[in-house]
Parts: structure tokens; C-alpha cells; sequence
């Protein structure tokens, strides 16, 4: 039935490619060019025809290149595009958690977990867990372009976030990032993604969670399973053909574990310090009017300049505190500090022992030595403003309180001590029989 007249191969065939580049172009469509077409051959193929034979011809156009990838080589990284709801126990509000999925490229062991955001403290501290998970570090990590990994996508050079190429130098690991709108790049992870949506969120979706640590347990259970269920096509699971194959071709992990830093821009003011997160920091005076990067972690400040680290901080605790190295100041002003610091120990040897004990107390407490100049040198007007006797009894009291600042020293002298209560009457005398009395 249906049989055609005339054979397709006889039939003019169009320029497929041409139409293919045509179709590229605004406003172009297949039912136009379909119209050109039989202008230039009526005997041409009907609409339908020429359809589908351009699909078939698309079809052939497309090649797939499978990627082999070498023990160890390569782990791929992204979101699920599927959350999970957690409710707060305490208001009953609801936050999605976002789902990172990790896919070694070899054996297709895979490493899920839920996080609260897709934000860089997050990304990298996904990226840490899952390299601890496998117990060993690749060549290459292969991300999606999100903002948390990649600053700027590029086909040849992308630009790699600061945060995430200080965790890639860390862990001696090259970052290549997949090509935009080529997911074919980081095929192994879509896979993983989807597998994980299947079977282990999907097993989720009637379940409530009132934490991300309740929700990560539930989600190692499945992923053991997961790990351990026996491939289709091929002998063996994930977790056996790693142990085979892959865990060996790993690299060690570091000794230490990447501390996330979150990067910052700063300019080196006249007095050879910087000003990070309302407190300032100190770096070689040779730097003054030059921009340095910083990097900032939860428990300390580094400070580079042209990719070299030049100073190295704790974190301040409070509002204003200032961190300073001697080696930082010029030789000038290291002199200077001393020489004022020594003449106010010995001004204040003049008033008493208390006095001197408790600017040396600031001294050692305080960050920078100019802060103990000047709050030295306001208790020493303090001998001007009342009395040196005044001072020293009031140092001494600041000395028990543990308590030794400018407004507590004034405090103390402002506020005199307390005299201690004496009884109302004076009981001793020769009228009172005392207890020997009544024995």
C-alpha cells in the first residue's frame, strides 16, 4: 500500500546544510524554505517529506564522542535540581536544602549531600566532604558554571572563583570547568544527578525533615545502598569496582583540611595597616599606598600582595581592635614606641609599685603598644587631677578587680572606698556581765 511513484533518490534533494544555516537566521521557518524549495524544483517533496528527511539528516550530524576516563583522572560536581523542604521545629517554617551530587569519573562512586545554600562556604565545604568520602584527592574536578566556582565563563580561559581556586591549589587539583550549555561535558554527574533524584529523593517525598543533619543520615543509608547495588550491564557495583580500580589511583589527602576564606580587596593606609571587617591589621610599611588581597577564615587574616603571603593575623573579636607585628613598623617608630613606653614605666614608678604593675598588666594585654600609651598616659593625669596617693590606692584596687582600663582607675578614685560598718553601740564595759557570768 501507499507505494511511491517516484523513488526519494531521484527526487531533487535540497541543500540541507544551507537550510540548516538558514533556519539560524530571525523569523526563518521550515514551511518558508519548504515554499523556496518548490519554486526552484515542483516536483519536489511535500512539506512532510522534507521535514523528515531533515531530521534525518540532523540525526546523522550529531555525534557523540564516549568519554574514557583513567582511575583517579576525574570527579564531576553539581546540584540536583530537585530540594528538599526542611521545617523548623521551632516555627514551622519551611527552607528548601539543596543537594550537591559528586561523581568520581572511573567507577561512578557517588557522594550526595544536602546543604543549605549553593553559595561558596557551602560549594567548597561540599567539595572537602566528598574528597573525605573517597579518601583521596584527583587530578581534575570537572563543576558546572555556577557563580560559587566560576567567576566569569569561558570557552577556552574561564575565570575561577578566588575562594575556589585557593581550594584547588590546596589540594594540588586542576579545575575545568564544562563548556557553557554543553552538558555532554560533565555527562557523568547529570547521570549521577538523576540517579540520585531517583533513588534517593524520590524515596524522600513523603517524608518530613526538621534538620539538615536528619535529612544527610537519611541520605548516606540510601547512598550506601546505592554504592553497593549491583550494575546492570557490567559485573560488580560502584563500591567494589572503586576499591578495584580507583581508590588506589587517588591521590593522599593533605594533612590539614581546606578552612574556607572568603576574599577581599584592600588599600595599605599612611599608618601601614589595613582595614578588614571594622578592625585593622598591619603589614610591611613598604606597602603603604598599594592594594593587597586578603583572605579571610574563621579564625585568621592572611594578607597578599601580587600572589605572595606578606602578613598574618588572628581574627579580631571586637569592633576597632587593631593588630599590629613589630616587624611591620619602620625602625623609626619601633624606637620611638620604646622610648615613649619607657618613659612612662618610669613615670609611673614615681607614683608607686601598684601603678606600675598595672601598666605593665596593659602592656601585655593589649594588642598595639599605642593603645597602652595612651591609656597609660591618661591614669598618669590622674596624679595631676586628684593625688598621687589617690592613684595608687585606686591602682591597687583596679589590680584585685582584674579590671585595668582608664575609666575603671578614674572610677575607683572618683567613688572612695566604702568604710566598713561599725557596731551602733559599744558593748564592752564594766557593766556588762559577760558570758562567764551565767556558767
Amino acid at each position: 500500500l501507499y507505494r511511491r511513484g517516484v523513488p526519494l533518490s531521484r527526487t531533487p534533494q535540497p541543500d540541507f546544510a544551507h537550510l540548516h544555516r538558514e533556519l539560524g537566521r530571525r523569523g526563518v521557518t521550515r514551511l518558508l524554505l519548504w515554499e523556496e524549495y518548490k519554486s526552484a524544483h515542483p516536483d519536489g517533496w511535500q512539506y512532510s517529506v522534507f521535514c523528515d528527511q531533515y531530521r534525518r539528516w540532523l540525526a546523522r550530524q550529531e555525534r557523540v564522542l564516549r568519554q574514557e576516563h583513567a582511575p583517579g583522572e576525574k570527579l564531576f560536581v553539581d546540584y540536583a535540581g530537585q530540594t528538599v523542604p526542611i521545617i523548623d521545629p521551632h516555627t514551622g517554617e519551611c527552607r528548601a536544602a539543596q543537594i550537591f551530587v559528586a561523581v568520581l569519573g572511573c567507577s561512578n562512586l557517588t557522594h550526595a549531600e544536602a546543604t543549605w545554600t549553593q553559595g561558596a562556604a557551602d560549594w567548597l565545604g561540599s567539595h572537602v566532604r566528598a574528597l573525605v568520602a573517597f579518601g583521596g584527592v584527583p587530578r581534575a574536578i570537572v563543576p558546572d558554571n555556577l557563580k560559587s566556582g566560576v567567576k566569569k565563563a569561558h570557552r577556552y580561559e574561564p575565570e575561577i572563583n578566588p575562594a575556589y581556586q585557593d581550594f584547588a591549589e590546596h589540594y594540588g587539583v586542576a579545575i575545568l570547568p564544562a563548556r557553557v550549555r554543553k552538558p555532554r561535558d560533565k555527562a557523568k554527574v547529570e547521570t549521577g544527578v538523576l540517579i540520585v533524584e531517583r533513588w534517593i529523593l524520590a524515596r524522600l517525598r513523603n517524608r518530613q525533615f526538621f534538620s539538615l543533619g536528619e535529612l544527610n543520615g537519611v541520605i548516606r543509608e540510601l547512598l550506601e545502598r546505592l554504592n553497593s547495588r549491583a550494575f546492570k550491564k557490567i559485573e560488580g557495583c560502584r563500591r567494589s569496582r572503586f576499591d578495584a580500580l580507583e581508590r588506589a589511583a587517588l591521590r593522599p589527602l593533605p594533612l590539614r583540611a581546606y578552612e574556607f576564606g572568603q576574599w577581599k580587596q584592600a588599600k595599605v593606609h599612611p599608618d601601614y595597616h589595613i582595614e578588614v571587617g571594622r578592625a585593622y591589621y598591619s603589614v610591611p610599611y613598604a606597602l603603604i599606598g598599594e592594594r593587597v588581597d586578603v583572605r579571610l577564615t574563621a579564625g585568621g587574616v592572611e594578607v597578599f600582595h601580587r600572589g605572595q603571603l606578606v602578613a598574618a593575623h588572628p581574627k579580631a573579636r571586637q569592633r576597632g581592635e587593631r593588630s599590629t607585628r613589630r616587624g611591620h613598623r619602620p625602625e623609626g617608630h619601633v624606637a620611638v614606641i620604646d622610648r615613649s613606653l619607657a618613659l612612662t614605666l618610669t613615670r609611673a614608678e614615681a607614683i608607686g609599685a601598684a601603678t606600675t604593675q598595672l601598666i605593665r598588666t596593659q602592656a601585655t594585654r593589649r594588642m598595639h603598644p599605642e593603645e597602652t600609651l595612651r591609656s597609660a598616659q591618661g591614669i598618669l593625669r590622674l596624679a595631676h587631677d586628684f593625688s598621687p596617693a589617690q592613684l595608687e590606692h585606686a591602682c591597687e584596687r583596679a589590680l584585685a578587680l582584674k579590671s585595668y582600663s582608664y575609666r575603671t582607675v578614674r572610677t575607683l578614685i572618683a567613688t572612695p572606698e566604702p568604710v566598713r560598718s561599725q557596731p551602733a553601740l559599744d558593748l564592752v564595759h564594766e557593766h556588762v556581765r559577760g558570758p562567764a557570768y551565767y556558767e
